[in-house]
């Protein structure tokens, strides 16, 4: 009898047991349920506050095709990009990417990246790396950086390509049928198809069609034609339509006949020859005047002096290293400086 009555005590006290533990089991799941819901709200609401980063999530995986005909598949959303073609680094820096990898288009030591126009761009991001200069693309520093996908040129990498899709997937713009010197647009638009930011990159375009209606408006009707000089140490070209067309027809300006197409190479008397009524030097020693430009020796001619453009004091100088640049950046901040002269 007292044997069945110790049974039935530890059986009670085991039943106990189980009904405690899985009581706490309970609490704590509900307690679990609790920490976690927040979070998830959180998370609801930077989504929501972060359409660009929402989207481009959504957008993988996706398949794009490059130049070469190779189908790439990327699996998620890239956050190492490396970009090896020394001309598109403008069009790289509007997107929002944690980390980048560029070509620049000169040393490192004159880095355009550290100058106070991109310097906005370039802090917004948490990592920026140089893996080349112009042409020439270290290849172990891009092995370093360890990049998700490569952008590179059809033409300009094609030297380097299958060194390329040995250190990450390879996709390559296309140069033939993308003019990526003069049409910025198409690039930014293959880079936000490729990125999964296909919005940012029309907003981008958008943005830069905005600001030029508006400059249009701004400057009203000038009169007479407009040259945009190139100057270098040795050499002045007048930068043509083809070239620097967003400065000519859609801001309402008239270029000399001889810049309608890609432009030429000028001499002083050359330039006394298209005589036109307004000249914009575009130095390349705009930050540092220690270096040379061939305009300082032109200005001392007597040929300089007689030019409509010098006696009706319509000569102006703006940065020509920023101006005619190849992307949106440059391209802005060419549209302020015609304006500021011209208005």
């Amino acid at each position: 009898m007292k044997t069945a009555k110790l049974r039935m005590a530890a059986a009670c006290l085991l039943l106990f047991v189980i009904m405690l533990v899985s009581a706490c089991s309970n609490a704590g799941t509900a307690n679990d349920a609790a920490t976690e819901a927040p979070a998830a709200t959180d998370a609801a609401q930077n989504t929501s506050g972060n359409n660009a980063t929402a989207g481009d999530s959504a957008a993988f995986p996706k398949t794009v095709t490059g130049a070469d005909g190779k189908e790439v598949t990327i699996a998620e959303q890239p956050k190492k990009i490396a970009l090896v073609h020394w001309g598109l680094t403008q069009q790289l820096l509007g997107f929002d990417l944690p980390s980048i990898a560029v070509t620049l288009p000169f040393t490192a030591k004159n880095s355009f990246l550290d100058s106070d126009v991109y310097k906005p761009y370039v802090e917004k991001f948490d990592e920026v790396s140089i893996v080349g200069e112009n042409t020439a693309v270290n290849l172990e520093a891009l092995l370093q950086y360890e990049p998700d996908i490569i952008l590179a040129g059809s033409v300009t990498n094609k030297d380097i390509t299958d060194q390329l899709s040995q250190i990450a997937p390879t996709v390559l713009i296309d140069e033939e049928k993308t003019n990526v010197w003069m049409d910025w647009q198409g690039v930014i638009t293959q880079f936000g198809d490729i990125l999964g930011q296909e919005a940012l990159a029309k907003q981008t375009i958008d943005d830069f069609t905005a600001k030029v209606e508006e400059a249009k408006t701004q400057l009203g009707e000038v009169e007479g034609t407009v040259a945009y000089l190139q100057v270098r140490d040795k050499n002045i070209w007048l930068q043509g339509t083809s070239y620097a067309g967003d400065y000519y027809e859609p801001l309402g300006l008239n270029a000399p006949e001889e810049a309608k197409g890609d432009g030429i190479e000028l001499t002083l008397e050359g330039l006394s020859a298209i005589n036109p009524d307004h000249i914009f030097l575009g130095y390349f020693n705009y930050n540092d005047k220690s270096l040379a430009a061939l305009s300082d020796e032109w200005e001392k001619s007597e040929v300089w002096k007689k030019l409509k453009a010098v006696q009706q004091n319509q000569v102006y100088a703006i940065n020509g290293e920023l101006a005619y640049g190849y992307g949106p950046i440059s391209k802005i901040n060419g549209l302020a400086a015609i304006v500021d002269a011209l208005k």
